[in-house]
């Protein structure tokens, strides 16, 4: 399936690059800069890698680092310098990449962001992460929904968050909304291995969808990143790993989301993303399309409450040296 990493190219298959970038120390604009240009010698390092190579993805945190510094000078904007020379990298080496900004957001706490170019320089997906890390993350939740662009050779693609793989949902949603490919992007530590690596692979199976998911890799001096850059089929399996946790190397792989169409539309047994809202049409004709589940019609509803909710003991991210938040959700301050 995956053409011993793309090597092997199909004119059906989608080839992919995840680059388990080191994990950089950024507390000023000269290192922000700095890491910007580091990125961009591994695009032209992707494209020197493979010639077939369609997308190119970055990690979570990938100009940041995990120092959770909210600092307005080491922020980016969707019209600043940064963003111009990662869209840049991308037409200078004919590829679509995949980067990760954490974006200025006046009246509030910056956005954790993530971007996709296609080879000429055109935005196609931009997405504000839904789920921060908490207690951890200081960033504000995403406000735009989990969108779904048209990527290389018809390929649909959606692209989440680290935490965002988590919550099933989110996997459903971008699969619901038609995405074949879902990107990952992350900068999870060592504790998070296990739960990386059976999350990517149930979202996967779950939606009968190809995930791509990558970390970032080595160590600041204070945190270790995994690396783990890994490719799950749609059927759960998993097509291609980093297993080193090296830093900067490319994991690759083709995937063909083309197979992913064929299996959602021929597949009775585990067509789980149709089966979801279609229960038991053997039974019934079409099957049963009501919503039985409490949580969702609490959610959608405002009334989202956990059964031992006036139990819960971390609520804020006090814990992590953050202040109490006095805003709401939507307010912005003054």
């Amino acid at each position: 399936m995956s053409g011993l990493g793309g090597l092997n190219p199909s004119q059906h298959g989608v080839g992919i690059g995840l680059v388990q970038l080191q994990l950089p120390t950024v507390r000023t604009k000269a290192e922000l800069t700095s890491q910007v240009a580091r990125v961009v010698e591994l695009v032209a390092k992707a494209r020197r890698n493979q010639a077939g190579m369609d997308l190119v993805v970055f990690p979570e945190y990938s100009l940041h680092g995990l120092s959770m510094d909210t600092n307005p000078a080491i922020m980016c904007s969707m019209d600043g310098p940064e963003v111009a020379t990662l869209r840049q990298a991308c037409i200078d080496n004919a590829i679509w990449g995949c980067f990760s900004i954490m974006e200025a957001n006046p009246g509030g706490m910056p956005y954790n962001t993530g971007l996709i170019f296609d080879a000429q320089g055109g935005l196609r997906l931009y997405y504000r992460k839904m789920h921060p890390w908490v207690p951890v993350e200081p960033w504000e939740p995403g406000d735009g929904g989990i969108p779904v662009c048209d990527g290389p050779k018809g390929s649909k693609i959606a692209l989440i968050i680290c935490h965002d793989g988590m919550f099933p949902e989110m996997a459903r949603e971008a699969a619901y909304k038609g995405a074949e490919i879902m990107i990952r992007t992350a900068g999870y530590t060592a504790p998070i291995r296990e739960a990386w690596r059976f999350t990517n692979q149930s979202n996967a199976f779950c939606n009968l969808m190809i995930t791509a998911n990558v970390c970032m890799s080595g160590s600041d001096g204070t945190f270790d990143s995994m690396g783990e850059g890994m490719f799950c089929n749609f059927d759960g399996t998993i097509i291609a790993q980093g297993t080193s946790g090296r830093p900067d190397e490319i994991i690759t792989a083709q995937v063909r989301p083309d197979l992913v169409r064929e299996a959602r539309l021929g597949w009775g047994v585990e067509n789980n993303i149709y089966q979801f809202g279609h229960r038991g049409y053997v039974a019934v004709k079409g099957g049963a399309m009501d919503c039985p589940y409490t949580y969702m019609t609490d959610l959608a509803a405002g009334r989202y409450r956990l059964p031992w909710e006036d139990r819960i003991e971390i609520t804020d991210g006090t814990s992590c040296g953050f202040p109490t938040p006095t805003r709401t959700y939507g307010e912005k301050d003054c």
